[in-house]
């Protein structure tokens, strides 16, 4: 790894039975891991399963929470930039997606977050704007393109890959070209100037 290298998180942010969110992250990631400034760290929130719970303000976990935390945690903070891979659950994004990012703070500050989406006809988009709010809340800077499936379950065949895959590795290279420029700008300011969250 050099100082151009960026470390990129994506992150599968479905945990139902029969999701469809790790064919949709191990493509992403395959496009991004065939970049040679990327290193992708595939971070599956069915692996991390965290109480719904948070501790009281000044807390510590839970001892199965902070077994968690312990291997979840420094993953997100070594990360300089991250891609959310959400499907639309009523109009909104999964409850154990939102459940992981309010269990961290100071690893999103200051960092770029893409997003691909997945659903029906609306790919997920919904989710994704509602998921913009929240990570301005916790100081982290939402890319304008995102790579979105409509009606993802004829989308993929019965490998794992896109169907017609031209135009979703288009809208891959722009994202990851997007948050790429952003995740060594905000790198570089940070070294430079410390970020006051």
């Amino acid at each position: 790894m050099t100082e151009q290298t960026v470390r990129l998180a994506v992150i599968v942010g479905s945990v139902r039975q029969g999701r469809r969110g790790p064919a949709v992250a191990n493509w992403f990631a395959g496009q991004a891991g065939r970049r040679e400034e990327l290193e992708v760290d595939l971070v599956d929130l069915a692996d991390f399963p965290l109480p719904l719970a948070l501790p009281a303000f000044g807390s510590e976990p839970a001892p199965e929470a902070a077994r968690v935390l312990e291997v979840l945690s420094p993953r997100l903070a070594a990360a300089d930039a991250f891609v959310v891979v959400t499907p639309e659950y009523n109009h909104s994004f999964p409850a154990a997606l939102k459940n992981v990012i309010d269990w961290h703070g100071p690893q999103w500050h200051a960092k770029p977050v893409g997003f691909v989406s997945y659903g029906g006809i609306s790919g997920g988009l919904r989710a994704v704007e509602q998921l913009r709010l929240v990570f301005a809340e916790l100081h982290a800077v939402t890319v304008r393109d995102t790579v979105s499936f409509h009606g993802v379950w004829s989308r993929f065949d019965d490998a794992g890959a896109p169907i017609g895959p031209q135009e979703c590795e288009v809208a891959a290279k722009v994202l990851l070209d997007q948050l790429t420029w952003w995740a060594r700008t905000l790198r570089e300011g940070k070294a430079a100037r410390p970020y006051a969250a």
